[in-house]
């Protein structure tokens, strides 16, 4: 069971709610057509609580696209990527706010044995397939369901995976479920059910900036986070199948560290990675399991999730290249990752958690983003 309290020993006082401007009517969902790709309908859904603040979704890879939220001082902006219109967002970046899946993360060689059966994956990051290929389900159109008996505003998004669909196999019916909660936490309640044993690892790949996107580098966020160990992958990003202690290393962020703080220490990881791009083992004993903190802004992120690990990567390909909502330029470290899930390449370690799921069972999981201000 996880404790109450998430504690930083250098913050004191911290405000869990935003008062900014109260909304005194009732909680708001907005749908409105996006765009239309493959015959199907791609909606854009707004989410408004009850203290005003915005949760911009997208059926299209069920995607968050804006979360608009105040600083310390009540202004609101956006923090996290992704695009003005939906022409943008399918050219753009596959990762943006995606539900990502049928394997979040990377798989070695594109290969996984399952029952004796070698399975092969469209391989779209050098050797290895990543983020369940390059029609994942971040590119698909998932139905949309406004639910109208939530406390709070909230949209079902569910999709029917077929049988060998990027290889994987299986028919798999997924949902992710997005509620924006009077206390700005957006709680991502996920589930799926398979007819024929597969593999299934889902995450959310938000990008964040809490000074506001483009607003400059990550790399002075304060970062707390409660994994005592770590990953550590080869050449090509690939688990070695090492699960390392953090003590003692760049990646001890069990007391808080600024992201860039130890990033040009000779440490191989740092130098294999060009950065954290890695997954850590989650202590899963405290309900809050990361709290990022921009002391410019005053915004806090905290990372809830009952998921065993948690990918850091703090955008260390990006380039400039990507233009998001006003035309702004996503460059190099000007956004962070925090992925809950299970362990990249899984399926082929089988010391590693297992991410199975057989016919008649249900993957079910929950993450939640929460956001507040110090």
């Amino acid at each position: 069971m996880k404790k109450n309290l998430f504690l930083l020993p250098m913050f004191v006082g911290i405000i869990a709610l935003f008062t900014g401007c109260g909304n005194s009517s009732k909680n708001k969902v907005r749908q409105e057509v996006f765009g239309n790709h493959q015959g199907k309908e791609v909606y854009l859904i707004t989410l408004t609580n009850k203290l005003g603040n915005v949760l911009k979704l997208t059926n299209y890879g069920a995607k968050i696209n804006w979360i608009e939220v105040p600083d310390r001082k009540g202004q609101k902006a956006n923090i996290t990527f992704g695009y003005d219109t939906f022409e943008e967002t399918l050219a753009g970046d596959m990762s943006f706010g995606s539900t990502v899946g049928r394997y979040a993360n990377r798989i070695a060689n594109g290969k996984f044995t399952l029952d004796g059966v070698e399975y092969d994956l469209p391989k779209n990051n050098g050797p290895n397939t990543l983020h369940g290929g390059p029609l994942g389900w971040h590119s698909v159109v998932w139905n949309t369901e406004v639910l109208k008996n939530s406390n709070y505003p909230a949209v079902k998004f569910t999709y029917h995976s077929p049988d060998m669909e990027m290889g994987f196999p299986g028919n798999v019916d997924a949902e992710v479920t997005y509620t924006w909660s009077d206390n700005n936490e957006i709680i991502m309640d996920y589930k799926c059910t398979t007819d024929k044993r597969t593999v299934v690892n889902l995450t959310n790949h938000a990008y964040f900036n809490l000074f506001g996107p483009g607003n400059g580098f990550i790399t002075d966020h304060i970062l707390t986070l409660r994994g005592a160990y770590f990953t550590p992958v080869d050449s090509v990003m690939i688990p070695t199948g090492e699960i390392r202690p953090v003590a003692g290393t760049p990646f001890d962020f069990t007391v808080p560290h600024t992201i860039g703080e130890r990033l040009d220490q000779n440490y191989d990881q740092l130098i294999l990675g060009k950065g954290y791009d890695h997954n850590f083992v989650l202590d899963n004993k405290e309900e809050v399991d990361a709290m990022v903190y921009d002391s410019g802004s005053g915004r806090v992120l905290e990372v809830i999730t009952d998921q065993p690990g948690l990918q850091l990567y703090i955008g260390n390909f990006l380039d400039g290249t990507q233009k998001g909502h006003g035309g702004i330029q996503y460059n190099f470290r000007t956004g962070f990752c925090l992925e809950s899930g299970h362990y990249p390449d899984s399926p082929n370690h089988p010391d590693f958690p297992s991410t199975v799921l057989n016919p008649g069972e249900t993957y079910k999981t929950r993450t939640i983003y929460r956001f507040s201000v110090l």
